[in-house]
């Protein structure tokens, strides 16, 4: 099951909310619900979580990860790092910096004193979230004008034709 499986379950149940969300649905955003058995090997991992191994190799490399190795030597992911690997990934598609997820990663492996600093940094990075998302959302409506323009259809359903 894919990372985009995983996220699409969580995102599904966001659709009839209109408060904060519940608390299973920010599991399943922040780690795998259950869902993996771990230990994974670099292929399934990569495919889980649809990056390369190339990428998983370098969070690895730049201390965001702890992988663990079989007896062979080759990389097993546990649990933990796949959850770890889930919130990376979707950090990094919002646009967090490396230097910015390794600063989060040492603090909370420097202990539960650090919350408030990692806090700040969430909080922070999610006013950047909202703002981007209101920034493409007028993208979109300038795209979707554009395309009634040009007399195409508009709206949820053109995306089926894709």
């Amino acid at each position: 099951m894919a990372v985009q499986d995983l996220m699409g379950r969580a995102l599904a149940a966001l659709s009839d909310l209109d408060g904060p969300l519940p608390i299973e649905v920010i599991h399943r955003l922040a780690g795998t619900d259950g869902d993996v058995q771990a230990p994974l090997t670099i292929a399934e991992a990569s495919e889980l979580l649809d990056v390369s191994p190339h990428t998983l190799r370098y969070y690895e490399r730049a201390g965001l990860v702890d992988v663990g190795r079989d007896a062979s030597g080759y990389r097993l992911y546990s649990a933990e790092a796949v959850r770890r690997l889930v919130f990376l990934t979707r950090m990094r598609l919002s646009g967090m910096a490396m230097r910015d997820l390794q600063h989060y990663v040492a603090l909370v492996e420097a202990g539960d004193e650090t919350v408030p600093e990692r806090l700040d940094m969430l909080l922070e990075h999610r006013d950047t979230i909202r703002r981007q998302i209101r920034e493409l959302t007028l993208s979109l409506a300038a795209t979707e004008y554009k395309i009634a323009t040009y007399g195409g259809h508009t709206g949820d359903d053109a995306c089926d034709d894709n």
